[in-house]
């Protein structure tokens, strides 16, 4: 196998004790699927003695298969790590946008003509089906959407406002937009290049791996955090050892200390049998 490509020192391989992992682009392939090259390796990654979590922007109801599937015993990150929830999906914690910030954001994506999801209450909402990644969305966040003409009900208990948009660029000029007007009330960031989450203030995935790491009872500096979108800049910037999938962006590259395989590839699969291998070798 060949090497990953290292971007600056970092913590070495065999003094890892925690790994966390994105989901969408990162641990699934393009296809949401979970390959079963990936789950071994999670298996010997902990038989190996090490920890293995996830941080996603999906909802806790996107990650309850996965939890299953990998046989995740420990706390794990829903919403960008504004949710930390136990297996059985017990909140550990939860930290939600203010009512008048979630209206603020649905009036300018509609000025734009955006479409825009909510998600409350452990639901997803929109006011329509007849768009685009839906039937994506289904998969990863492992419901159905509430379909509804108004959002009025939920306002005041969002977790998430997402934009869903196919233009980059109108997409980037309402990125500007929200950051410009709520930038100490929300979390903005892209989670893929056509959604634009909205998360609570000062809650993201940097956060979130501090807190996975304190219920580990594992210092940052031995943590491992892989991912693929620029959600993900925050949880590199804090851990001991930060992974970019291939098919990642240079503006998230740049940031990572190792560049592993593509999603599609099992990148993620081949890094931890890495760390498998340092731990046991004495």
């Amino acid at each position: 196998m060949a090497p990953d490509r290292m971007r600056r020192p970092a913590t070495a391989l065999g003094d890892l004790r925690l790994v966390v992992s994105d989901i969408d682009g990162t641990l699934v392939k393009n296809d949401k699927s979970l390959a079963p090259e990936t789950v071994s390796a999670v298996k010997r990654l902990r038989a190996a003695g090490a920890g293995f979590t996830l941080i996603s922007a999906r909802p806790p109801s996107g990650l309850g298969g996965l939890i299953e599937e990998l046989g995740l015993d420990g706390p794990l990150g829903a919403f960008n790590g504004a949710t930390i929830f136990q297996p059985d999906g017990k909140i550990v914690e939860a930290h939600r946008l203010a009512e008048d910030t979630v209206r603020g954001m649905l009036d300018l994506y509609e000025r734009h003509g955006v479409p825009v999801w909510i998600f409350a209450d452990g639901r997803w909402m929109t006011k329509t089906r007849d768009m685009a990644h839906v039937a994506q969305e289904t998969i990863a966040a492992r419901q159905e959407p509430l379909v509804t003409p108004d959002f009025e009900e939920w306002l005041a208990r969002v977790d998430k406002v997402q934009g869903v948009c196919d233009d980059p660029e109108l997409l980037g000029s309402i990125e500007m937009e929200l950051k410009e007007r709520f930038d100490t009330a929300a979390t903005i960031a892209r989670s893929q290049t056509y959604y634009l989450d909205a998360t609570a203030p000062k809650m993201d995935k940097g956060t979130g791996v501090r807190e996975l790491a304190k219920a580990f009872g594992v210092e940052l500096g031995a943590v491992a955090v892989a991912g693929d979108m620029p959600n993900d800049l925050p949880m590199f910037r804090v851990a001991g050892l930060a992974v970019a999938m291939g098919q990642a962006g240079d503006d998230v590259k740049v940031e990572a200390d190792v560049i592993a395989k593509s999603n599609d590839e099992n990148g993620l699969a081949l890094f931890l049998d890495r760390i498998s291998e340092a731990r046991a070798d004495p």
